[in-house]
């Protein structure tokens, strides 16, 4: 879990998931930028890339090792494993 790989594979997923979040939230106010609510938009996308964080860190047990993705790549092998 402490590898390199797998925090920037996190901190990739997170960037992702805030930005999906930001454009989200621009769309539903119909991109009105001068009456968005930024502090409460801020918050909301600073919480999805948290849990964007805790989504990949609970997926170490679940998909391949050392990997923050819960689907397993290679054919064959059993995505659950036994610790």
């Amino acid at each position: 879990m402490l590898t390199r790989a797998f925090w920037l594979a996190v901190v990739e997923r997170a960037g992702k998931t805030a930005a999906q979040t930001a454009v989200a939230l621009l769309a539903a106010d119909g991109v009105d930028l001068l009456a968005l609510d930024w502090r409460a938009a801020g918050v909301t996308v600073g919480g999805a890339a948290v849990l964007s964080v805790l989504t990949s860190v609970a997926s170490l047990t679940v998909g391949p090792p050392g990997s923050p993705s819960l689907v397993d790549t290679e054919p064959g092998r059993h995505a659950l494993r036994e610790y």
